[in-house]
């Protein structure tokens, strides 16, 4: 009797793991079918452009402000502009005594960051190709963020659901609540304001145009800043000499002259002691 017992207890538990296992398989089968739903209507395609264009125009200053006009036509913005001059050669040559022929050769760049309606970037950039002289370079890239967006839309569900569940809880650790829901709060700004500026991102495209001009030269007259270019001529000189050497010995003179007492006293000395040499040798 026990063993027949036994028997149909065995059964029964086989029976329950194959009932389990299939519930189990319907369980995944129903979680790939959510999975490929959500897949299918709730990822919208989020596709962020950027473009970069390097160009040889014939002058730079109205290029800039030609891309102005072509990008307010068009419904885009300027976002950053900037040209500078890079000095190849300078140098300068005596054009007069007072004058020189300043030669500069040098190179204009420009740099445009620019924001434009995704759907119209392709045109814009043909017609940025038309005013070139010569393209250098020009790239386009397309970064898909549709999973990321998701996942930030999947995330601040979560995190809004977790806030709801700690203001609710009763746990007696108000403290810990509140930081543990704040940090969620902050992530969940954080999750929004990255899905505004993918959207943002989105909506206009960033093209970076770097353009330049060729080699120009710049002539000008400068003031010759060589002192010793501003000396007199020779004769000038050396009639400005003579007159400082005879203001020299004039001055030595003077010198002399406020010596005049050490003077008498070394010509007295002198003949004195001629006057005992010779003394001396008639003796």
């Amino acid at each position: 009797m026990m063993k027949k017992y036994l028997i149909y207890g065995i059964l029964g538990l086989t029976a329950l793991g194959c009932n389990s296992d299939k519930k189990s398989g319907a369980y995944d089968i129903a979680e790939q079918k959510s999975i490929a739903t959500l897949s299918d209507t709730t990822v919208a395609e989020k596709i962020v452009k950027t473009a970069d264009m390097k160009f040889r125009v014939k002058d730079v200053q109205r290029t800039k402000e030609t891309l102005g006009s072509i990008l307010k036509a068009e419904g885009g913005t300027i976002a950053e502009f900037n040209t500078h001059s890079v000095v190849r050669q300078n140098d300068k040559i005596k054009y007069s005594a007072d004058s020189l022929l300043e030669l500069i050769s040098y190179r204009v760049e420009g740099l445009v960051v620019a924001k434009i309606p995704s759907e119209k970037l392709d045109d814009f950039t043909n017609q940025v190709a038309k005013m070139a002289v010569f393209i250098d370079d020009q790239s386009l890239k397309q970064d898909d963020l549709s999973l990321n967006y998701l996942s930030n839309q999947l995330k601040n569900k979560n995190k809004v659901e977790a806030v709801a569940q700690l203001n609710n809880s009763v746990s007696g650790k108000k403290v810990g609540v509140a930081e543990r829901s704040l940090a969620l709060k902050d992530d969940l700004v954080d999750n929004k304001v990255n899905n505004l500026l993918t959207d943002r991102n989105v909506r206009y495209s960033t093209i970076t145009l770097n353009f330049y001009q060729d080699n120009t030269v710049k002539k000008m007259i400068v003031v010759n800043d060589e002192l010793s270019d501003y000396r007199p001529d020779f004769f000038k000189r050396f009639w400005l000499s003579f007159e400082n050497g005879w203001s020299v010995f004039k001055e030595f003179i003077l010198i002399l002259a406020n010596l005049w007492a050490l003077i008498l006293v070394a010509v007295a000395g002198y003949f004195v002691f001629r006057h005992y040499k010779r003394k001396k040798l008639i003796a």
